[in-house]
């Protein structure tokens, strides 16, 4: 009887080494008002109405009103305090933003009092930590790495002007974001809180993790 034998499609053969070679030339560096169109672009591939748990996704939909979110974009290089891209080959393949604390409380002054501390943890509200506002990697490059490369330099970057640690927020209801959960396990982020917030019409669970730099 003859056996058939599986065989791999050239497209996707073909695909595998297009990623290789773009990943093997990936480099981070800090954001330049020149990025935004890029930016825009990253965002929009898993910023969408319709959210995909999986890949990951952030919370407002970016392929629609794309002027919008161009201009406020542009308004928060003036603000942000980090602001990283991932670049390979010319395009921008993903993104980084944080806050520090003082900055992160300007802009949000009643966060402190809206984080339900897990006992124990309160006291990391005192310390001198940075705050993520967005990190987005483009749809077809998610799982590659480049995540964790954005935040090396985040965390070289931190340590510099003398930062304890980094604290992140990742929405669980109404509809969980699974990939940044398991990136939070991976890293090794600790769980510090939950916070609830109202985005539109929505109500949001995001739990709140810490990670000492």
């Amino acid at each position: 009887m003859s056996r058939s034998i599986p065989v791999s499609s050239p497209d996707l053969a073909s695909q595998d080494i297009l990623t290789d070679y773009k990943l093997s030339h990936l480099k981070i560096r800090k954001a330049v008002p020149g990025d935004v169109e890029g930016i825009i672009k990253v965002a929009a591939s898993v910023g969408k109405s319709t959210k995909d748990p999986e890949i990951g996704f952030l919370v407002s939909d970016y392929s629609s009103n794309k002027l919008v979110h161009t201009f406020k974009l542009k308004r928060q290089f003036n603000n942000v305090d980090y602001f990283y891209v991932a670049e390979t080959l010319g395009e921008i393949v993903g993104f980084l933003q944080a806050y520090s604390k003082q900055k992160w409380l300007e802009e949000n002054p009643f966060w402190l009092s809206e984080v339900y501390w897990k006992p124990g943890y309160a006291h990391i509200k005192n310390s001198d930590f940075a705050v993520i506002e967005k990190t987005a990697v483009i749809a077809p490059l998610t799982g590659y790495g480049i995540g964790s490369r954005l935040y090396e330099v985040l965390f070289q970057a931190l340590r510099k002007d003398g930062l304890s640690g980094v604290i992140a927020e990742t929405v669980v209801s109404p509809l969980p974001n699974l990939a940044s959960l398991r990136f939070r396990v991976k890293q090794r982020y600790e769980l510090v809180g939950i916070r609830y917030e109202r985005v539109r019409d929505e109500m949001l669970t995001d739990l709140v993790y810490y990670k000492k730099v």
